[in-house]
């Protein structure tokens, strides 16, 4: 038996529609999936989960900054005395050369600290 595709036949229109409805909704499934699955990776990656879950525990929240800040302040403290340390040292090497008018102002500048470190009033 031999069939012949008839222009207006409604039934074959259908079938073609379907199928390329049924392709279309496959393409972009496919497109959907591989989106959710870039943004699963990412949020693992940037660990929301943990973030997510220290944001409902603002008590571990406030105690971490605490902890961090009291951290960062005696690092600034400790490198700040290092370094003041270190300037007046290479001041009194300095001021030891005897070097005509860069002597005279460093003296300055070390009598001056460390009478402020003697608790005297300049």
């Amino acid at each position: 038996m031999v069939r012949v595709k008839l222009d207006n036949d409604p039934e074959n229109d259908l079938k073609d529609k379907d199928k390329a409805d049924n392709e279309t909704m496959e393409r972009t499934l496919s497109r959907l999936d591989m989106r959710l699955s870039k943004i699963a990776t990412d949020m693992e990656r940037t660990q929301i989960a943990d973030y997510v879950d220290l944001l409902n525990h603002p008590l571990r929240l406030m105690w971490r900054n605490l902890l961090g800040g009291l951290s960062r302040g005696v690092g600034i403290a400790i490198g700040f005395t290092f370094f003041a340390a270190t300037i007046l040292y290479v001041l009194r090497i300095i001021g030891a050369l005897n070097l005509p008018i860069i002597g005279d102002y460093i003296a300055d500048i070390v009598r001056v600290v460390q009478i402020q470190l003697e608790g005297k009033i300049y």
